[in-house]
């Protein structure tokens, strides 16, 4: 066990979520699937499109027919049939000198390997054609399983199901997939000083904004959020609050408690829980140094601080990536970092990694964006809500200089 506050780096923290393995999984229905995360890879069971088609209306040819044909000198082809949408073009055989009308999505007629875009041809009569303009082979075409070969891998497991994704699997004839099971997150908050947002503080009270952050994370990254509200800073209360959460949950976020006070029992309550193992007390950043992770089985448990500016970070530092760990993901897959450079000198201290709030401009050139810190006590709220990501400042650093290179994580919204 971590002793309090001794501090570990953010990797050695991230890499305690080797202890934990992904959730159950579970079969839906295709329409159910997005933004899940697939369980297994995906292989096509046919190719797709399932018959070469036209992209255009016009006329399907041998594209040999139409060479070295001109407006001056246009292609003359015999009309032989139509092919109607939902129709099967096979039925029609094209030799040489001879054409089918046909209309965008429709099937090539047999021995066809192209189509004529309509603006490049003239009717003279209902049976003839004329073609100005030649077409190679494939042109105007998606030739059948273009887009998917009949066992090919289509989508990987750890893959979140984007609607372009959902779209292939129709088009496959796919219609339930395996994904993991959507990770149950219980969130608490502590504090005697807490009321909830619908109710009017009192002297010396303020209103739970942590309880509604954290779920709306959550949601936003696939879980499921369970608010069990505010508890008071009580052992008993706080321990039976846990354990009745953990029991039905797979994580926990106990919000404020994780401090140096007299009335913070986070620690305790964590280590009293039946089989718990507390991995981490403290970890080198900066806002966020009294995070506590817990777990007891394959659920784990995190104490955040209380101020919600510190919580978000945690929560995208560590808790995101535990949660795509139980999603099958690899556990580094969190914000998504870009290179920016600084707007000016951002000073920091030696011996913690600084994640610091910024505002992005980005150059009309297409230079990297310009990161400009947004200063403000891990207490406000503005600095949150005006903030495009995070820049890192490494734990070995006193700052950067303006104009440094440096790397910033988006947050979800812009990323």
């Amino acid at each position: 066990m971590k002793g309090f506050f001794q501090l570990i780096s953010s990797v050695e923290f991230i890499e305690l979520f080797e202890r934990f393995h992904p959730l159950n999984t579970e079969t839906i229905p295709l329409a159910d699937c997005a933004s899940r995360i697939l369980a297994e890879d995906v292989t096509a069971p046919e190719q797709l499109p399932p018959f070469s088609r036209s992209t255009m209306d016009g006329f399907a040819v041998r594209a040999r027919d139409t060479f070295g044909c001109s407006e001056s000198e246009p292609a003359l082809l015999n009309i032989v049939g139509e092919i109607a949408m939902g129709t099967s073009g096979r039925d029609i055989a094209l030799r040489p000198g001879q054409t089918s009308r046909i209309w965008t999505g429709g099937e090539l007629a047999a021995k066809s390997d192209a189509v004529v875009m309509v603006e490049y041809s003239h009717l003279l009569d209902e049976h003839t054609v004329e073609i100005f303009r030649p077409v190679a082979p494939g042109e105007n075409v998606i030739r059948a399983g273009e887009d998917t070969e009949q066992g090919q891998m289509v989508l990987a497991r750890g893959r979140r199901l984007r609607p372009q994704d959902v779209g292939v699997l129709a088009g496959l004839g796919i219609t339930s997939v395996t994904v993991y099971r959507r990770p149950l997150v219980a969130i608490l908050s502590t504090g005697d000083e807490l009321v909830s947002p619908d109710q009017q503080p009192g002297p010396g009270q303020i209103r739970d904004i942590n309880s509604t952050t954290l779920a709306a994370l959550v949601e936003e990254s696939g879980g499921i959020a369970n608010r069990i509200g505010i508890i008071n800073d009580d052992f008993d209360t706080m321990f039976t609050a846990c354990r009745d959460a953990l029991s039905k949950a797979d994580m926990v976020l106990l919000s404020g408690g994780s401090s140096v006070g007299q009335r913070d029992f986070t620690l305790q309550v964590l280590e009293h829980l039946q089989n718990s193992e507390v991995l981490a007390h403290g970890v080198a950043i900066r806002p966020g140094k009294p995070t506590i992770l817990a777990r007891t089985g394959n659920k784990a448990l995190f104490g955040l601080p209380g101020h919600v500016a510190s919580a978000m970070v945690v929560y995208y530092l560590f808790v995101l990536p535990l949660l795509h760990r139980f999603g099958g993901m690899t556990a580094d897959q969190g914000l998504l970092p870009i290179p920016a450079i600084t707007g000016e000198q951002i000073p920091s201290a030696i011996g913690r990694e600084e994640y610091v709030r910024v505002e992005l401009v980005r150059p009309a050139d297409g230079s990297p964006p310009v990161a400009l810190p947004i200063y403000g006590r891990s207490g406000l709220l503005t600095p949150l809500v005006k903030a495009d990501g995070l820049l890192v400042i490494d734990r070995d650093s006193e700052g950067l200089d303006k104009g440094a290179a440096a790397k910033v994580l988006l947050f979800p919204s812009l990323s």
